[in-house]
């Protein structure tokens, strides 16, 4: 007879679902046009996000994806070349929409350091050779497990763009597990940068939304190129109230954190080759992905492959004691 197991799922933080407090906001959410009014309660999100990021206005968008290539549509012309982190997001998983829509040319860096900006964007180049105007950063990096950007190497990577003649756009999706690790405010993680986009569905918990700020004058345009994406909502407030229900939780990801941390240590006592995690992201490096995964599956542990590794999320659908079970169920199964 097989034992059913219940599932574990570490696939990724965007698997959190709303509970009962997060559904009762946004079940009693005020609501507007929000295409043709301003919807209340997503305005008021759009506020407090900016406030925490230190810009001047903010967008609600449907998807980080989508707030990334508004970025890039509005800072690139076609044929620019943009810098991005080698394994970035922008580059990796976006379906290539920041050349296809916003006609930007990629180049990736690795490392990423002001030497590199510099070396890469910096000079005079023929006529005919490619014009470079924008940097990418992003913090944490995703496909890089999760790390973190501390506030002196942002400060000097905006420096080095800055000192060539580049703006910056700053992919935070998971921004607020890098204020937490760092311990700092997130307006010091986003200070001078051009635009920045931050994610409400990973850690945070919301069921859909991210946001993409800046001036205000970048977010008017923006909202008109959201719109043009198929990205204007109606009554929007419903979204917008999980939001900001969300931002209230921004320091639970501590608890994240320290569940990698356990999660890895258990890891390696199993003979799993595992770095050591900055944030909520464990990478394991293993002989057979496919078959590790497979064999992860096979035992209610849900995983996804990054970079070649195993990638495990933890987040706050699971707790302490769910990390304690996926390692008794390694150490007995797989």
């Amino acid at each position: 007879m097989i034992e059913l197991v219940t599932p574990i799922d570490l696939r990724s933080d965007t698997v959190t679902q709303p509970d009962e407090a997060m559904r009762r906001a946004m079940a009693a959410a005020e609501v507007g046009d929000d295409v043709l009014d301003h919807d209340p309660t997503m305005a008021a999100l759009e506020e407090r996000v900016a406030g925490l990021l230190g810009v001047e206005a903010a967008l609600w968008v449907p998807s980080g994806s989508m707030g990334n290539l508004i970025a890039l549509f509005l800072h690139l012309e076609r044929g620019d070349r943009f810098l991005a982190p080698l394994g970035a997001h922008v580059l990796d998983a976006e379906l290539g929409t920041a050349a296809w829509l916003a006609g930007g040319m990629p180049h990736a860096l690795a490392p990423v350091t002001p030497e590199t900006v510099i070396a890469a964007g910096g000079g005079e180049s023929p006529y005919y050779g490619l014009r470079t105007t924008l940097l990418c950063l992003e913090n944490t990096h995703n496909a890089a497990g999760g790390t973190v950007t501390s506030v002196d190497e942002h400060a000097s990577l905006v420096a080095a763009a800055r000192s060539i003649g580049l703006a910056v756009h700053l992919d935070g999706a998971r921004l607020w597990n890098a204020s937490v690790a760092l311990g700092v405010p997130l307006v010091d993680l986003a200070a001078g940068v051009d635009t920045v986009q931050v994610c409400l569905s990973k850690g945070l918990g919301a069921p859909v939304g991210s946001v993409v700020a800046g001036s205000a004058s970048f977010v008017v345009e923006a909202r008109r190129v959201r719109k043009m994406l198929g990205g204007g909502v109606r009554q929007g407030g419903v979204l917008a109230a999980a939001g900001l229900v969300a931002l209230d939780r921004i320091d639970r990801l501590a608890d994240d954190h320290s569940n990698a941390d356990v999660l890895a240590s258990g890891l390696r006592s199993l003979g799993w080759e595992v770095a050591e995690p900055a944030t909520n992201i464990v990478l394991a490096s293993v002989p057979d992905l496919d078959k590790t995964l497979l064999s992860l599956r096979e035992v209610g542990v849900f995983a996804s492959p990054m970079s070649g590794k195993v990638r495990f999320v933890t987040h706050g659908d699971v707790d302490s004691s769910d990390i304690a079970e996926v390692l008794r169920r390694l150490r007995e199964d797989v």
